[in-house]
């Protein structure tokens, strides 16, 4: 599931409504409005279809013989399917989520990304990009700080939308050129088009090496966190090597069990440096996310 992409220019508490509500944004795309607009004159109506039919009704007994209890029923079953329509459309109050969700929509509009911005090729490449993001804010090793967690927290949710923004135009492009390719190309049309699916195929490639940046870094992260786990879980055996030690001196079993006991402390320095390498690779590939992609759009 693709969360919506907001702008980090938007403030903190905004951007966390929308990410949370993105079913409410995409309806507001698509014409929904939760503010009045024109609600309280429903009343009005409703009385006056409910008057018109009463006439209608009476009208009926009059003329034609209707009988009055007829007419009544019909009354009230207008009325009541008014009513209904009015509770439906009835508009939420000033302070309920729809209603400041969309007044922030309109104050920010261009500042979030929704899931119909982005046509099925880009929603791949997002969705890759979000499980690196999230991969790598969640690990144990950002938690505790033996990241730059501060700048994760900063650099990272820009990165998913820069990535957002350029896909949100690849999208858009895309649509327009399959559009104008229908119905046949003249041998004319086609070589004018050429160029521009280069530029489309360069720029999709660009996007796609900022998303397998972001997964090699998340991969490294990951591979921390491995050693992470396995340097605690080795610690916490040396802690109790002590008892073991006395126990094979008290059977006599020091001939043989001696070397492999001893052996911990290694797995323990090696685990001690593969998390440091894997640290280093993971501040190494940080580091390239910072650094400028050839042929990007603009």
């Amino acid at each position: 599931m693709h969360r919506v992409v907001v702008d980090p220019e938007v403030p903190a508490d905004v951007a966390s409504l929308m990410r949370r509500n993105g079913h409410l944004l995409s309806r507001f795309r698509s014409g929904w409005n939760p503010e009045p607009d024109g609600a309280s004159r429903v009343p009005a109506v409703i009385i006056a279809a409910f008057g018109a039919t009463m006439l209608a009704g009476l009208a009926g007994t009059l003329l034609v013989g209707v009988p009055p209890a007829f007419s009544i029923t019909a009354a009230i079953i207008c009325l009541t399917v008014l009513a209904t329509v009015y509770l439906a459309t009835k508009p939420a109050p000033a302070d309920s989520i729809e209603r400041v969700l969309y007044r922030h929509a309109r104050h920010y509009r261009g500042g979030y990304l929704i899931i119909e911005d982005f046509d099925h090729g880009a929603r791949q490449l997002l969705g890759r990009a979000q499980r690196a993001i999230d991969h790598i804010l969640r690990s144990r090793v950002n938690v505790m700080g033996m990241l730059d967690s501060v700048r994760n927290a900063v650099m990272l949710p820009a990165e998913e939308w820069e990535i957002a923004r350029l896909l949100t135009k690849l999208s858009a492009l895309r649509a327009r050129h399959r559009h104008m390719a229908r119905g046949g190309r003249t041998p004319e049309v086609a070589a004018a088009m050429a160029p521009m699916e280069r530029a489309l195929a360069a720029s999709e490639a660009a996007v796609v090496a900022r998303v397998e940046a972001l997964e090699r870094y998340a991969a490294h992260v990951t591979q921390a966190d491995h050693a992470l786990v396995s340097q605690g879980q080795i610690e916490v055996l040396r802690a109790q090597l002590p008892e073991y030690e006395q126990l094979v001196a008290e059977t006599g079993a020091a001939r043989f069990l001696a070397p492999e006991i001893g052996n911990l402390s290694d797995d323990a320095e090696q685990l001690r440096r593969a998390l440091r390498d894997s640290l280093r690779s993971a501040h190494e590939a940080f580091r390239h996310l910072d650094g400028p992609i050839p042929g990007q759009l603009p």
